[in-house]
């Protein structure tokens, strides 16, 4: 039975082997993700964000496993740093989620962030339209934990779930502007610590400074290695899912996301075709020389590079 057969008819091993292959740019990988395509748009995709240490793979385990007792197909996608000698995923939330790993309703993957500064891998969309074919009901997408740059992850699901915990210093401070933004959902994780109540207040009073919300995002005290509270916000994300369907918004929103998808391919697609052979990576080197050196400006370079690009496309 080939690959595509064999994910329709929920493989595991099928899944897994697609999403390496089109994290690996396999051309054939993309050729059946291509086919398969239709087949997508199922799944309920949550986000995972917020600082490193705050519990994100733990809360993760714990929803998994309420949503497994309601018999749900969950599938984890764990962001992790990257290792710079194997550019492979160093840390392996799977270490940390052994017993959901046996559990034939539950599929875990780790990726590594590969340099991304998004908070996410570059395959993350595609391993999440895999997901979705292969059957999963509900998928998490839990980043990599590195502060203002998570923003990435609103792009790629529908409920963005901000983790927060005590004791970070000043803990507001660390996720304000952009990142404070997108919570959909907020958790102060670890809240047998002192000051949790304290940092719930702080959340709820930046959200009120935004008096157009239209969702007012439930801010919810949890303890998960306890599992305290995880049910309460288990249906603090299922009332946001609710709200998106009946709203409209859930379209909406699914379309900017496609449309973000979009330009983030043509973008990569451009800067492979301009970068990606030796002859411009030596021109390049000289360019950033004659930069340096002050002989040229890099506004001129840029333009003088897209100009050549747009040429040869043109000849083509």
């Amino acid at each position: 039975m080939d690959i595509e057969k064999r994910i329709l008819n929920h493989d595991k091993r099928a899944a897994a082997r697609l999403i390496s292959m089109v994290e690996n740019k396999d051309p054939e990988g993309l050729r059946i993700l291509q086919n398969l395509y239709s087949h997508s748009g199922n799944a309920y995709v949550i986000g995972i964000t917020g600082p490193p240490g705050a519990g994100k793979s733990t809360l993760t385990d714990k929803l998994t496993k309420l949503l497994r007792k309601q018999d749900k197909q969950v599938a984890v996608i764990a962001v992790d740093p990257t290792s710079p000698f194997t550019g492979g995923a160093i840390l392996g939330d799977r270490v940390r989620m052994n017993d959901l790993s046996v559990d034939p309703g539950v599929f875990i993957r780790s990726m590594g962030a590969r340099g991304h500064l998004g908070g996410i891998s570059e395959g993350t969309a595609a391993a999440v339209k895999i997901l979705d074919i292969y059957g999963a009901d509900f998928i998490f997408v839990e980043t990599v934990g590195v502060g203002q740059s998570e923003i990435d992850i609103v792009k790629n699901c529908d409920t963005t779930l901000m983790v927060m915990v005590p004791g970070l210093g000043d803990d507001i401070q660390a996720i304000k502007a952009g990142v404070m933004e997108i919570g959909d959902v907020f958790a102060v994780n670890k809240a047998d610590r002192d000051g949790a109540k304290r940092t719930a207040r702080e959340i709820d009073m930046m959200l009120d400074f935004n008096k157009e919300l239209e969702w007012r995002p439930p801010v919810d005290l949890v303890v998960a290695y306890e599992n305290k509270g995880v049910d309460v916000l288990l249906n603090s994300i299922m009332d946001h899912r609710e709200y998106l369907l009946e709203s409209g918004k859930f379209h909406e929103k699914r379309v900017a996301n496609a449309k973000s998808e979009i330009v983030e391919m043509i973008k990569e697609r451009i800067e492979r075709s301009m970068l990606d052979n030796s002859r411009n990576e030596e021109k390049l080197d000289a360019l950033s020389k004659q930069i340096v050196e002050r002989t040229v400006d890099p506004f001129s370079v840029v333009e003088q590079l897209f100009e050549a690009y747009i040429a040869s496309v043109e000849a083509k």
